[in-house]
């Protein structure tokens, strides 16, 4: 039997109850450092927190297949949290409603199916 080994990765955890990891780790993994987030997503219910990079909202087609990515929210849409690949962050259900925006981008109240949450740009 051919013995594989697999490479462990430290993390800690903030007081955020965010997994961070050393940005050295993070390049070597090719992903961009954490100490640069530009988002901070809140869940109402339990006041979960999730940084990121980048954000991206994602449309599905009726059968809940993936239709396009879009730069701003709408009902309908899911919000997805950076990176964007097999490790991404965070992933919402479709947004029902829009509860408050601002008019810059830098705020953003919304409910899906099953939660509430706010998107803040830092």
């Amino acid at each position: 039997m051919r013995r594989i080994e697999q490479t462990k990765i430290p993390v800690t955890i903030d007081k955020d109850n965010v997994l961070r990891i050393t940005s050295e780790q993070a390049d070597l993994l090719g992903l961009l450092t954490q100490d640069k987030s530009n988002w901070k997503l809140v869940r109402e219910r339990d006041g979960l927190i999730n940084h990121s990079v980048e954000v991206m909202w994602l449309e599905w087609n009726e059968e809940g297949t993936f239709k396009d990515k879009h730069d701003k929210p709408a009902v309908g849409r899911s919000l997805i949290m950076s990176p964007f690949n097999q490790f991404f962050t965070w992933q919402t259900t479709a947004i029902t409603e829009i509860v408050a925006s601002s008019g810059d981008s830098s705020y953003l109240k919304f409910n899906t199916r099953n939660s509430t949450y706010e998107l803040f740009k830092l």
